[in-house]
């Protein structure tokens, strides 16, 4: 697959994702929740605490995780789902991704697979021309938000990466996510400044997010457990709607559960790779260019 046509396949992969199923016109907006109940947590400075949240997770090993996107369309708030596993180690996971319904009410995609991979999204049933047993690849610098919102999925991993980018932060307080005691902290992350300190395999795609998007700040709400690991991550990016020239604000939400859980992710061989022009409808073209 040469240059050219990743880049294509890259902005179809967007319209999929985001935008040929909410709606080029979207428009949205976050909220930012009470104030802050101390500064300080029991674990900690809180900047400090966050910023080495993407080592915990490694330490941790794998996880099973959920995932969702959400965003605002002609008025209403649409979500996309994921559900999967990921290992932190060898920075590989898998994800079943399923498209919101139609206003109908009848799903028009089938889920897609998406496989996550140290500077690569690979994609199945992504449709639009591609046959069904062939998998896309996009390389994830290649993609303007470095892959944070394009496969409607958030790679685990690369959320807990723009932690590192934390500059601000307070300590809310105690609460549980899926019964497990969390501490919850509110903060801004920039995602520059997180490319600078992220691994090898995410600094180039963070640093074409912090391009990319309409605003490199990322407003944040983390809920730790008391090893430090992620148990839930909330992000709200901030894009620019190609056709109208308007932010677009898209929150993304990550739950992390059964720490230690078995990972086995194999990457399709080239020969299973679809190397053809990638079809693209005229929703998708409108919200591409």
């Amino acid at each position: 697959m040469d240059r050219r046509q990743r880049r294509r396949a890259g902005r179809t992969v967007v319209a999929v994702g985001i935008m040929a199923a909410l709606g080029a016109g979207a428009t949205g907006c976050s909220g930012r929740g009470a104030a802050a109940e101390g500064v300080n947590g029991a674990g900690g400075d809180p900047v400090t605490t966050l910023l080495r949240a993407a080592d915990t997770l490694r330490g941790a090993g794998s996880s099973k995780a959920t995932t969702s996107m959400e965003m605002a369309t002609g008025g209403t708030r649409v979500t996309i789902r994921g559900r999967g596993v990921y290992d932190y180690r060898r920075r590989l996971g898998q994800l079943t991704v399923v498209l919101p319904e139609d206003p109908a009410g009848t799903s028009e995609h089938r889920p897609i697979t998406e496989l996550l991979a140290p500077g690569a999204l690979f994609m199945k049933n992504r449709g639009a021309g591609v046959p069904a047993d062939k998998w896309v690849r996009v390389e994830t610098a290649s993609l303007s938000d470095g892959n944070l919102v394009t496969g409607g999925a958030t790679d685990p991993y690369a959320a807990a990466e723009v932690l590192r980018g934390t500059r601000t932060a307070t300590y809310v307080g105690r609460t549980e996510v899926g019964g497990t005691r969390v501490r919850h902290y509110r903060g801004t992350a920039d995602l520059s400044h997180a490319s600078r300190r992220a691994s090898a395999d995410d600094r180039a795609s963070l640093a074409a997010a912090a391009k990319g998007f309409a605003t490199a700040e990322v407003p944040f709400d983390a809920y730790l457990d008391d090893e430090g690991r992620i148990r839930k991550l909330r992000q709200h990016f901030s894009f620019v709607n190609g056709r109208e020239k308007t932010a677009v604000a898209v929150a993304s939400t990550t739950l992390l559960y059964d720490f230690g859980t078995p990972v086995d992710v194999h990457l399709p061989s080239p020969k299973d790779i679809y190397a053809g022009r990638i079809a693209e409808s005229e929703a998708e073209n409108r919200s591409a260019h």
